[in-house]
């Protein structure tokens, strides 16, 4: 399979999951912008491997085998039986949403998004791809390379604006992100989503660097700041010091070093 055949599929599976109805070959045809032609050959391959069925005779839905093949992949992941509790303790004491997330390439890719219970509240996904500049976790990722690294990385890095409030000088970034080193986390007002305020504290697991966030409306992320980074912070220790237990993360013994440089 070639690169436009693969992101195609991964397309069409979120076209299903855009509509949450079956869709006809002229629908997804519309959908994933694409001939006809290209779809029915890429549907009848899915079709093949039990990815997709008939609801109608020219209507189709996806199984419930991409879940299961989901499913699978995600329960062995590394470092997530060890995260996950911390994570969710922390969402339930906080009230607000909690991201675990890792860089990739030149972005965050969110891992894992327990929502806070409250109405109004700052939604993501799992798999969700954010800048590293404006973005809480991004900012706690960059402040723990090298001063080399991080000076190569933000020759290339394109700060984009991608809020009024979105920094996208580079002095005054690495200016930000060295009081988040001295402090002991990162934060951003409103730098990624109008009206969203989150706090990051970054982890080291092994030799893979992972961020936790907190992320919240402003108004109500602004009275609680300083127990929400109480709570970031206690958090992250408690993860560093459950890595150091020979049972860690499925049989994995690392260790996870809070950033509190």
């Amino acid at each position: 399979m070639d690169v436009k055949s693969a992101g195609r599929t991964m397309e069409l599976f979120e076209a299903f999951a855009r509509a949450q109805t079956p869709l006809s070959l002229s629908q997804i045809s519309r959908a994933l912008g694409a001939p006809a032609s290209s779809c029915f050959n890429l549907i009848r391959a899915l079709k093949a491997r039990g990815y997709l069925y008939l609801v109608e005779p020219k209507r189709l839905y996806p199984t419930h085998r991409l879940f299961e093949v989901a499913r699978t992949i995600a329960g062995r992941e590394p470092w997530i039986d060890l995260l996950e509790p911390v994570l969710t303790d922390l969402r339930d004491e906080t009230r607000e949403t909690v991201i675990l997330g890792k860089r990739q390439g030149n972005r965050v890719i969110y891992l894992e998004v327990l929502e806070g219970p409250q109405t109004i509240r700052y939604s993501a996904r799992a798999g969700d791809l954010k800048p590293l500049h404006s973005s809480s976790i991004g900012k706690v990722l960059l402040g723990m390379l090298e001063p080399a690294d991080l000076a190569e990385l933000l020759k290339n890095l394109p700060l984009k604006q991608v809020t009024k409030a979105t920094i996208t000088n580079r002095q005054k970034l690495i200016a930000d992100l060295e009081r988040s080193r001295r402090r002991g986390f990162s934060m951003t007002v409103g730098e990624n989503v109008a009206d969203v305020t989150a706090v990051a504290a970054g982890l080291r697991l092994n030799s893979e660097v992972y961020g936790i966030a907190i992320a919240g409306p402003m108004a109500r992320m602004r009275e609680n700041l300083s127990k929400h980074i109480s709570a970031l912070k206690t958090a992250s220790a408690s993860i560093a010091e459950l890595s150091r237990e020979p049972t860690a993360a499925n049989g994995m013994k690392g260790y996870a070093a809070p950033i509190h440089t």
